[in-house]
């Protein structure tokens, strides 16, 4: 079982530094270009994990709050939530007031309609109606 140990523990290291290092965006990496870190991980294979957790990469947390796998999604947004957003609230103000006129259309198409059938059915014929609001 020890055995088995003496060859995990460096693979597992192994592994851990080249997903690490994927994912570290290059402005991080330093002393040496991205590309370059991930050949010495590969081919030196406990010294090369070691070197990359010790010197390969920035380990303090970025000024602007980025995590490492956030550089293949781009910048986050500034705006959190949509209650946050002026501009999703300004659009909802828009569409409350679209819904409020096609609310007022309809209460009058029906009351027309109403009307219409109120006049139908006290035996005044159409010809007599008004004619309908456009």
């Amino acid at each position: 079982m020890l055995r088995a140990l003496i060859y995990l523990l460096p693979l597992a290291l192994t592994i851990y530094a080249f997903i690490d290092c994927l994912n570290t965006p290059e402005d991080e990496a330093k002393h040496l270009p991205k590309i370059a870190w991930v050949f010495i991980i590969l081919l030196f294979w406990i010294v090369g994990p070691i070197a990359w957790l010790a010197a390969g990469k920035v380990r303090e947390v970025p000024a602007d709050g980025r995590t490492p796998s956030e550089w293949h999604r781009g910048r986050r947004t500034r705006w959190v939530a949509p209650d946050d957003n002026p501009d999703f609230l300004n659009s909802l103000k828009d569409e409350h007031k679209k819904d409020e006129s096609l609310l007022k259309d309809w209460e009058a198409d029906l009351r027309r309609r109403e009307n219409e059938l109120k006049r139908r059915d006290s035996g005044a014929g159409p010809e007599e109606s008004a004619p309908p609001a456009s």
